[in-house]
């Protein structure tokens, strides 16, 4: 059993003091899930990776009434989180008064890719939606890959499932998605 399931199992049992253990557990792990996903992000980023962190953790502490249930709950419920407030950020940047009809361009990293734009970030939130209505592993195996960055054998590990059930859900649920948002086009 490790560190973080200990601790988990601290939280759970209403242990105030757990939740303060966890995050020095947790945080470099999260810290490199944030900054895979913020490097695919829009150059011109805002936010930075120990941001996105920090309010991710402040919003688990906020809904954490319950505890979680072990770790792949914990990572579960982290993943939402980034997704959520990737999500958030790119609503507010897409509204007119705040300048969403104009594009930020640092002259230092144009030749750097563009992963995904504010419009299609908001697209694959809707679509991802619908998915986890038809299917929620399948789901939640797009947000652990999309808004975290995992890769096909950190997603088994943390749904307790196998490499090649994570990689049939992956490819089938890019296929979907890719379906849907064509649609949408």
């Amino acid at each position: 059993m490790s560190d973080i399931t200990r601790v988990l199992e601290r939280v759970e049992q209403g242990d105030p003091a757990a939740a303060t253990d966890l995050m020095p557990l947790v945080y470099e792990e999260l810290r490199r899930l944030a900054a895979h996903k913020m490097a695919q992000e829009r150059p011109g980023q805002t936010l930075q990776p120990t941001a996105l962190v920090h309010e991710a953790w402040l919003r688990l502490n906020e809904s954490n009434r319950q505890g979680w249930r072990g770790r792949e709950h914990f990572f579960r419920a982290a993943a939402e989180s980034m997704r959520r407030i990737l999500v958030e950020k790119a609503r507010r940047k897409s509204r007119l008064r705040h300048g969403g009809e104009f594009e930020r361009v640092d002259c230092e990293l144009i030749d750097l890719p563009i992963a995904m734009d504010d419009e299609k970030c908001l697209a694959v939130h809707e679509a991802l939606d619908r998915l986890a209505e038809l299917d929620p592993r399948k789901a939640e195996v797009v947000k652990m890959r999309i808004f975290v960055g995992l890769e096909v054998k950190e997603i088994a590990a943390a749904l307790n499932a196998s490499e090649k059930t994570v990689g049939r859900d992956w490819a089938f649920a890019k296929a979907w998605l890719s379906r849907e948002l064509k649609k949408g086009v």
